[in-house]
């Protein structure tokens, strides 16, 4: 591998090759190219060495495998699977068991990531011999077991398959495998391939054998997680966040996720799929659901997990008393679920309000009543009299008659359209139009008394005190000569007004002087 100093040095190569015609640069040119040299080779020395990985080599790109602290670590947890804990009476942080959990928990997630590296280093290499395996087998250890038994020969190697792959994967295997676009990868590649696929394969088996030794001691560490999940779900759970402390810092929609894969079934259905499904919802108080109620009780025993490691982390309830405390909670909510409906009941309808309702009133509300409301003519025309035969009023409509709406059904009165008027709506008159009404009315009535008086004496008109200038004076005359007698009542008037200045019989009208 070329050093920094060196790439410089070519560039300034380059540099004097488009300028050699130039006269007088050589020079300059090399005293520069001495300087940055050695600038150059002084920054090299400063700068740390570090080790040059060939990506051929896996163990070059993993650490932890022939780690010291990994091999302890690893024969630890081994002599604890064949031993029970022993009892601890102080501070749960300083119990060995827990500090050796807790390390394992730790190695667990150191694992992951070396399992993560190891993937990809065996996903480039065998790149070229079948691309399309790494879509269709996403989960890294299935991965590496079919790398190792498949590699440069597929089609022997599709026979062997049956302990890693399921028969629907291997299906879709073998007719992708049949178009591949890949070729067969150069025999010097195998062994890098070979000891990549082992230690992937090796490091998933120390994962497995961290995962019983937790699971063993998970009652010890949380008991209320272990109460409501399980200790085998509480181990996988609480590795995969990375810790007790770690999961209490989870919200429970994240917890619910843990453990979810990526599943690709290319060229058949989706609806067998589970997409964001975790640990959790393979718990064994989620799979005793029915599959609707699974998704939603997987949602509801991460929230309640998710209480019940904070209390496991605060050593709050070490006898799982909280956590059987919760599972009862979820029982509970299961058993409402099951509930059947409750059957409607039909209500009597609710009790009238008999009490008035509000109306608008006033001056625009009674004119609007005195125009819409019911006239007497109407209500004489509605009503009919017992035991008599009606009149029709159409020939062709039989049956509409006016009902007692008659002279004799109306009492003679002759009013027939008499609008219903409120005493509110009645014209309000002054005190002294009422005087002046009743003065004319009483002048009237002694006018009418005259009238009768001069009739009965010898004979005058008969216009019972009428104004003549109304129009309305009678032009029938009664005298004791002739009878009755038509005569122009306004003529007879101004004959008499002549008479009182020009009459034969009339004396002489006596004068005064005027004073001038």
């Amino acid at each position: 591998m070329a050093s920094l100093a060196d790439e410089l040095l070519a560039d300034l190569e380059d540099e004097e090759e488009d300028i050699e015609d130039e006269i007088g640069l050589q020079e300059g040119q090399n005293d520069i190219k001495d300087e940055v040299k050695m600038e150059i080779e002084e920054v090299d020395a400063k700068l740390p060495k570090e080790k040059i990985q060939s990506i051929d080599d896996v163990d070059s790109v993993i650490e932890l495998l022939d780690s010291k602290d990994f091999a302890e670590a690893m024969d630890s947890i081994r002599n604890g699977l064949d031993q029970n804990p022993k009892p601890w009476f102080g501070l749960v942080e300083q119990n060995p068991e827990y500090q050796l959990v807790v390390k394992a928990n730790e190695l667990c997630s150191k694992i992951d990531n070396e399992i993560a590296i190891v993937h990809k280093f065996v996903q480039d290499m065998y790149q070229d011999r079948f691309p399309e395996l790494a879509g269709m087998v996403p989960e890294p250890i299935i991965f590496l077991k079919t790398v190792n038994i498949l590699m440069n020969e597929i089609e022997k190697g599709l026979k062997k398959l049956d302990s890693v792959l399921t028969p629907q994967t291997i299906l879709i295997v073998s007719v992708t495998a049949s178009t591949t676009s890949g070729k067969k990868m150069e025999e010097d590649k195998l062994p890098p391939l070979k000891r990549g696929c082992d230690v992937g394969i090796q490091m998933c088996e120390a994962r497995d054998l961290i995962l019983k030794f937790v699971e063993s001691r998970m009652e010890f560490i949380a008991p209320n997680v272990c109460q409501i999940v399980g200790p085998g779900i509480a181990a996988k759970v609480t590795s995969h966040a990375g810790g007790l402390t770690a999961l209490t810092k989870m919200p429970s929609c994240n917890i619910m996720l843990l453990g979810a894969q990526k599943k690709t079934l290319q060229g058949f259905s989706k609806l067998q799929m589970l997409p964001h499904t975790g640990y959790i919802y393979y718990a064994k108080i989620v799979q005793d659901l029915p599959p609707e109620f699974r998704r939603k009780a997987a949602k509801l025993v991460s929230a309640k997990m998710t209480l019940a490691a904070r209390s496991d982390c605060f050593h709050q309830s070490d006898d799982g008393t909280h956590g059987k405390k919760l599972l009862e909670e979820i029982q509970t909510k299961f058993d409402k679920w099951f509930e059947p409906a409750q059957v409607k009941q039909t209500k009597a309808l609710p009790v009238p309000l008999e009490a008035p309702r509000k109306k608008r009133g006033g001056r625009r509300a009674r004119k609007m009543k005195e125009r819409l409301g019911m006239t007497d003519m109407r209500k004489f025309a509605n009503r009919m009299n017992f035991g008599e035969i009606g009149d029709d009023v159409d020939q062709s409509d039989l049956g509409a008659d006016l009902g007692q709406l008659t002279a004799k059904g109306a009492s003679g009165s002759g009013k027939v359209r008499v609008a219903p008027v409120d005493k509110k709506t009645q014209v309000r008159i002054s005190k002294a139009l009422q005087q002046k009404i009743a003065r004319n009315n009483s002048a009237m009535r002694a006018s009418a008394l005259g009238g009768t008086m001069s009739v009965l004496a010898g004979g005058g008109r008969t216009t019972m005190g009428r104004d003549n200038a109304s129009g309305m004076a009678s032009s029938v005359a009664f005298t004791p000569l002739k009878g009755l007698e038509i005569i122009n009542p306004n003529a007879a008037e101004k004959k008499e007004e002549s008479k009182k200045y020009f009459s034969d019989t009339s004396g002489f009208t006596s004068v005064k002087p005027s004073s001038t």
